[in-house]
């Protein structure tokens, strides 16, 4: 039998992701960062309108478990609990998790299981669940291997999301201080390794208002950059300062986040 080759089979998706992902200015997050700022975090994304757009895509039909990766608080997974017979909550962060065991006391349910681990340990006694989601989690070192994690445990359907652009700071902060970024892999990465795989996935598209600097409070204003960026210069800080107190916090916050909302069958692999 002939084989068809294209120019979409020379191009390895997989490992330009990698490239971009290691040259990107904005580093993966150890699981203590994740520690500090868990309670902030857990608090802001509860009763997000992500959180709804999310769980409303989401096809529970003849499903009992879910597997949430990088579940963070658990709220995409506590959202859907009481729909289900079991929910895990997988993430690296005991804060994190300790929280999920909160919020699901708070909110009555008793169906969470909450697992300590990262995409790279091993996931062998990872209990396989009816629906697999990794909701902003996916900024992960070899994306492959991360989506085979994915779809090995899903016994139906498989829901993530991941930014489109690959930056959360706004060109005109970036501005001030004349910094360059290289941003971390789109999510068309993340689609067309899919269909390296073999794996043919829907793609919709969930867009909300970007909150991730609207505060009116300066120091928060510059630990927010901090996290994003890494270290910044006295002098960087400086003109930050200056531009927050003089344009940012007086000015209309109008901006919008876009996440690509990718899903997959697992009958369609």
């Amino acid at each position: 039998m002939a084989l068809i080759k294209t120019n979409l089979d020379k191009l390895n998706f997989s490992k330009l992701y990698k490239i971009q992902m290691k040259n990107s200015t904005f580093k993966s997050k150890s699981s203590s960062d994740w520690d500090k700022k868990a309670l902030h975090f857990s608090q802001n994304v509860l009763n997000s309108p992500y959180t709804k757009e999310f769980t409303k895509r989401v096809d529970i039909s003849d499903c009992k478990t879910l597997l949430d990766v990088g579940s963070g608080p658990a709220t995409i997974s506590l959202a859907l609990a009481k729909k289900l017979k079991t929910v895990y909550a997988l993430d690296y962060s005991p804060t994190m998790l300790e929280l999920a065991k909160q919020n699901a006391k708070e909110q009555n349910i008793e169906n969470l299981i909450t697992i300590d681990k990262s995409w790279y340990d091993s996931w062998e006694d990872v209990p396989n669940a009816d629906i697999v989601v990794a909701s902003r989690s996916m900024e992960v070192k070899d994306i492959k291997k991360a989506l085979e994690k994915l779809n090995e445990k899903a016994n139906k359907r498989v829901y993530i999301t991941t930014k489109v652009g690959g930056s959360f700071i706004d060109k005109e902060i970036l501005a001030q201080i004349k910094r360059d970024i290289i941003p971390r892999p789109d999510y068309i990465y993340l689609v067309n390794t899919l269909h390296s795989m073999g794996i043919y996935a829907k793609v919709d598209f969930i867009e909300t208002k970007s909150s991730k600097f609207d505060t009116a409070n300066e120091d928060e204003f510059i630990q927010g950059l901090k996290w994003s960026l890494g270290e910044i210069s006295k002098k960087e800080e400086k003109i930050l300062r200056e531009y927050f107190n003089t344009t940012y916090k007086l000015k209309e916050k109008d901006e919008s986040l876009i996440w690509a909302f990718i899903s997959w069958e697992k009958s369609n692999n």
